[in-house]
Formats: structure tokens, sequence, C-alpha cells
């Protein structure tokens, strides 16, 4: 596919043979010259988080071909192979299509009166604490919006969390302990005009395809990769720090110590702008540089190297995704990211800025308007005039609000393993493939009195739930998602659901009125625009600021950043780049907190039984549990089985070689019959999974050890042996 640009202005691509041409109308987008499609609906693709925008060409009532919307900020025409096969998960086989009750079809009638009516007895009988949510980062930020208050205050939920939190809590957790509230500062344009380019734990050539050809524009960055693999994204890299697993904290101590050693920070600019400046110091101060170099298995001269080069830079962007976040260290690890940023006078300038990379679509717009790490609009339950001033936003009584989060995800699982938590209302995940030491979480779910999934397709989840609702999916609804730049983009439907299937919103306003809440909650409430107007308003003056963002707005730029104040004119059309451009911070006192940090050893270390290492991970062509994916052929062609990364020192002394069938087991369990490539992408004595895959699951053998700050499980390392399987 090539952008076609004729003078100022771009009037089509040529995507195959086929010419489209733009009309006056935005939301019509292009008329296509064949036959192929009838209309074109601009929407957001509905997989990652980089947020490309995306054309769906309808013929009749089925989308039959997608491209990217070259008047797009973030693609800007482009899309990956997900994308651009996107539109066959409106048509793959397992749509749930009606109601099931103990696996019978069931009117939505008789599934809703099941759900309200068990879930009123549980909360009736055992309190708050007997029902919980889990819900997603798929969801349009209307859907995340009204389910919360739905949860909190309608149902008085005392436990409502997500699937972020096994992707994106450490970072939410490091961002509040460094700044004061959640929020990544930097934005996608700083990956072209940073002059140097870390990607810690950030494979983005197969996580976050679209953000490779921002960083390829960038010829003139030096890009350092810091990764325990050779990833794609590492073979791109001008340098490559094979990090040690869990070594992170060490290797980022280690170079803050060379950044004082040479005198390359400058200590008296940055002391107004932080507090434990003094007590970092003293720490560092400990840190033998030999010994640091010994545990992360990094050379001296390349710490020392890489070290240099972020101090002399002019603007270093400094990004990382599930390699640090996925972690029991993570969120300590992200407070020395921003620690580092913060020492070397890059944040709030172009270019120069830490940046975590989201993970889901819209993992973003729950962390911002959902009832999960936080209150809506960033508010923490703690604070009693954060309570207030919501209660007198929605004409509640403020005891109504919760005073604290409740149990994140990890949590929750284990209080339905002690029986505390007697329900379980799953929205739009599949944790029986997703969730850690999966073995725990299939004894849970037995123990649930009743266990309701929410979702577009059969998953392994639903095959156990007691109801089912179906649901429809991206391409059959309207609303906005929000990416990892802080950039809202708008969701349409081109077709309808299939079936009996039914938007997210429309479910919990249904739920809503059964509860006997729809009216107080969500008045007049019809559609998601009804929920994004109360946003606005709810955002405004918040860090996350969504009150001078509308849709028309947002689809006369393609796409806004918060903060977007309604009554800031020096806020662009595009809303703001980048936060903290005036070194304000959101804490107390307006400072960022500077963290010592002391590495801890893993818990299971590899020897014995189990000498190798096992690192989790993905592959450009899957997402998640493969719920959508896996049902798209070309993509199952280009990956259709899982397999098993190790070293060829470790395969010789196995008798493994490549294409040979494996056994991986820790001491929770087994994976049998993984495909073996015999590579040194990996280190010596570890091994490499992708999570992908129901049928061989890498989470039958993770452990279910969590950060203790962010609860986000430790999915990266854990001791396993591998077998030849004859």
């Amino acid at each position: 596919m090539k952008v076609i640009e004729t003078g100022r202005r771009l009037l089509g691509l040529d995507h195959g043979g086929d010419r489209y041409q733009y009309v006056d109308d935005p939301l019509r987008g292009p008329v296509h010259a064949s036959r192929q499609a009838d209309r074109w609906v601009k929407s957001t693709c509905g997989y990652c988080s980089v947020g490309c925008g995306m054309l769906l060409g309808v013929r009749g009532e089925r989308v039959v071909t997608v491209a990217g919307d070259p008047d797009h900020p973030v693609n800007r025409g482009r899309l990956c192979p997900k994308g651009l096969s996107e539109h066959h998960t409106l048509t793959a086989p397992g749509r749930l299509t009606t109601p099931l009750i103990s696996g019978e079809p069931a009117t939505w009638d008789a599934a809703l009166d099941k759900v309200v009516g068990e879930f009123r007895r549980l909360l009736d009988e055992h309190g708050p604490e007997s029902v919980a949510i889990l819900s997603t980062g798929q969801l349009v930020t209307e859907e995340f919006y009204a389910l919360g208050k739905l949860a909190r205050l309608g149902m008085g939920l005392a436990h409502y969390d997500g699937n972020t939190t096994l992707c994106m809590a450490s970072a939410v957790s490091g961002y509040k302990l460094s700044f004061g509230t959640d929020g990544p500062p930097g934005c996608y344009d700083d990956l072209e005009e940073a002059d140097v380019v870390v990607l810690w734990g950030a494979n983005i050539a197969d996580n976050h395809p679209l953000l490779v050809p921002r960083l390829l524009a960038n010829e003139a960055a030096e890009v350092i990769v810091v990764d325990p693999r050779v990833t794609k994204t590492a073979q791109l890299a001008d340098v490559h720090l094979p990090v040690g697993p869990r070594t992170d904290v060490t290797l980022l101590n280690a170079i803050l110590r060379v950044l004082l050693d040479e005198d390359l920070l400058d200590l008296a600019a940055a002391r107004p702008l932080v507090s434990g400046l003094d007590e970092l110091l003293a720490h560092l101060d400990e840190v033998d540089l030999v010994q640091a170099a010994d545990e992360c298995g990094i050379a001296l001269d390349d710490i020392r190297r890489v070290a240099r080069t972020i101090g002399g830079a002019e603007r270093c962007l400094v990004a990382w995704s599930m390699g640090v976040n996925h972690s029991a260290q993570g969120t300590e690890t992200v407070t020395l990211l921003n620690t580092l940023c913060v020492l070397t006078g890059n944040i709030g300038r172009p270019g120069a800025s830490p940046f975590s990379i989201t993970g889901q679509c819209n993992a973003m717009g729950t962390r911002e308007a959902g009832f999960t790490a936080s209150m809506p609009g960033y508010r923490s339950y703690d604070d009693s005039s954060h309570r207030r001033e919501l209660a007198a936003l929605w004409g509640v009584a403020e005891e109504r609000l919760p005073t604290e989060r409740g149990r994140a995800y990890p949590d929750i699982v284990n209080a339905v393993m002690n029986k505390q938590v007697k329900a379980l209302w799953i929205i739009g995940t599949n944790p029986l493939v997703s969730f850690p030491n999966r073995e725990v979480l299939e004894i849970a779910f037995r123990r649930l009195d009743l266990l309701v999934a929410q979702d577009g397709f059969e998953t392994p989840t639903t095959a156990v739930a007691d109801v089912v609702l179906p649901a429809a999916i991206w391409g059959e609804k309207d609303g906005t998602y929000t990416n990892s730049e802080r950039r809202v983009s708008r969701v349409r439907a081109a077709v309808a659901a299939p079936g009996d299937a039914r938007p997210d919103f429309d479910i919990f306003l249904a739920i809503a009125e059964r509860w006997g809440c729809r009216d107080e909650l969500f008045p007049g409430w019809s559609a998601p625009r009804d929920a994004f107007e109360e946003w606005r308003l709810v955002s405004a003056g918040r860090p996350c600021d969504y009150s001078g963002i509308t849709y028309e707005r947002v689809d006369a730029a393609g796409g806004v950043q918060w903060p977007c104040p309604a009554d800031d004119p020096t806020v662009p059309l595009g809303g703001t780049a980048r936060l903290y451009t005036d070194l304000q911070f959101n804490s107390a006192d307006g400072r960022a907190v500077l963290r010592s940090v002391t590495r801890q050893p893993l818990r299971q270390p590899p020897g014995g039984e189990y000498p190798l290492l096992l690192n989790t991970g993905r592959t450009v062509e899957h997402w998640h549990t493969r719920t959508k994916t896996g049902r798209v052929p070309i993509l199952e062609s280009l990956a259709p089985e899982a397999w098993l990364e190790i070293h060829p020192d470790d395969a010789r002394g196995l008798g493994v070689r490549s294409g040979d069938l494996v056994r991986v087991s820790s001491s929770r369990g087994s994976v049998d019959r993984l495909r073996a490539r015999v590579t040194a992408i990996v280190r010596p004595g570890e091994v490499f999974v992708p999570f992908h895959w129901d049928e061989r699951c890498a989470n039958r053998l993770t452990t279910d050890e969590c950060d203790p700050i962010s609860r986000e499980p430790n999915y990266k390392q854990c001791a396993v042996k591998v077998e030849r399987v004859h």
C-alpha cells in the first residue's frame, strides 16, 4: 500500500490496484471506485495501544476490507498484519450470538434476570465483598465510565478491576509514586525528535509495530534496546544490552552511578524539582559497578558507554513496556526510569521524556474514566476532597463513594479461593488463558456460586460460565479509545452485531435498569455520546482533562490528546503533546519524587530439577489469548503454533534440535509438544515461550508472584526444565 500525495492534499491511496478518493464528508471517508465497498467508515484499531486510524470498507451489511487512514496522526495510513485483517474477526466462527444459561440458549430477559437476581441475593446475604467484576482494556471509554458508576455506586461492589492490571499496573503505580498521578508524559513524536531512544523491555516490532516507522524515520538517533532477548526490535538497535532477568534495577542504579561519577548530572538544577535526592545519592554511593555488571551479565564498559550516551544527549526518550511492567519489581523499576529522565533533564521537552507504551487499545481509557486504580479523573480513593467533588458532580451522597480501591485482579482471585468472593462478572477477557499459574484459577472458578462471562466470542472462560452474555465487538459499536500518547480517537459501528449480541454499553444500562439505578446514575442516557459528555465534565480541571474534547473536535483532528481544557486558548486543536512542560508535577509539593531501590532476587531461581529460566511474551501475528486472531486464517497460517526458544548450548546438552517437540515443566504444571527453536536470540540458561495459545498455555508454568505495590503478575521469570518428547 502506498500513499498518493498531490500538492498539499492527500487525495487517496493505492491499495492492491484499487483507488480511493476523498469526499467532503469526513465521517464517510473515501469513496471506493471499484465494486469492493459501497461505503467507508472511519474508526480506530481495536488491538494494541498504538491507536491506528482505520477505514472500514462496507458492502451491503458486511465489512469486506480495511485500510489505514492516511489522515490519522498516529499511523499515517499504515497498518500491521493484525490491523489489515481485523475485519475478518467480524464474521469469524465462534461468535456469541445469543445469551446462555447453563450452556443453553436463553432470552436476554431471562439471562439478565438471572444475573441481577443472583448478584442481589449474594450481596444481601454476604455483603459487598461477595460479588466482583473483572473487566478489560478493550471497551470504549464510554463503557468504562458507565461500568464504573454501575459497579461502585449502583451495585455497591467493593471489588472491581480489569485485565489492565495484568499489563500496565506497574506503569500506573510508578507514575503515581514519581509524579503524583498516572499519565504517560511523552508522545509518539518524541521517537522522531530524540537524539537517543532507549527502549527498555519494549519489543515494539512485535507488540506495537506501527511505532517502528516513527523510530526508523529518525535516522540520526542512536537507538539503545535493553532486553534479555535479541528481539526484532533489538535487531534494529545501535546498541543492545542483553540484561539478565530481574536485574533492571541493578542496571539502572549502575547507569545513575556512572552519570554521577562522570559529572553528567546537573544536580543543582535538579534539586529544586525533586524530593529524595540526598537519599538517592547516598544509596548510589553504595553501588559497586563491577558487581553490578556481573549481576546484569553486561560488560562494565558497555554500561559506561550507554550511561555516557544518555547523559550526553540533548534529547533522550526512555520508553518501556511489558518487559519492565511484568515483574515483581515492575513499579520500582518504573520509578527508576522516571528518576533517570528527571535527573538528566529529559522530561517535558520534545524528544525528551519517560514514556510507557501501553498494552491494549483502550487501557488508558479505563485508567482515566474507570473506577479501578483511581476514581474517575485520576482522583484518589483516600482523598476526601476528591470524593466530595465527585459526589457533587453526580448529585449523590459522599458516603456512597468508596474510600479504598478494593482488591486488585490477583487478590480478587485469592478471595474467590477462600470463598469471600462468591460471584464473578468477567467482561471481555479470558483469564483461563491469560492469568498466571492457571491451575489456581481453574480451582477458583469451581468454587464460585455464579460465573458470568460477557464476551463477543466463545472462549475457555465462557465455556465454564453459568451465564454468558453475547457482546458486540470492534466494528459493531461506537465510542472512543485513548492510546498510549493520551490521544482520543473515535470508534464507530460499521455493521450491526450478529444475532442477539448487544454493545456492552447497552448491557450495562439494561442491568442498571433492573437494579433500579438507571434514572439516578444515567439520566437520559441512550448512547455512548451521553456518557462522553458527562465524562468531559467530570474530568474538567483534572490532570486527564477531557473537557475540551468533543466528538466533533476529534473528527476534525483525527485524534485529540489530553489534557485539553475547554477554557484554555493555548491548547491547539490536537491537545497537549507532553506533560510537565513547566516541570511542575502532580505531587502535593509539585516535585518529582526520587526513590532509592534495591534489587530483589528471584523468588524461584533456576537450579536443581528446574535449571532454566522461562521468559514469556508475544508475537506480532497474535493478540492476547487468540480470541480474535486465532480465528483469522491468514494470521493463523503465519503463526500456527506455539514454540520454545532455547540457546544452542542448552539444546546441545538436552539433545534437542530445531523442530523437535519438547515438554516444558515448572513446579506448577507442564506444557507438552512445543516446537523447539534452537537460537541465540535467548541467553544461555534461559528459554522463551509466547503466551497466546490455550492448548500450549504458558501460564500453566508461570508463578503467581506479584508486584507488591501494583499487584501486576511476574510473568517473566520462573524456573523450568525442558525435555525432548520422543
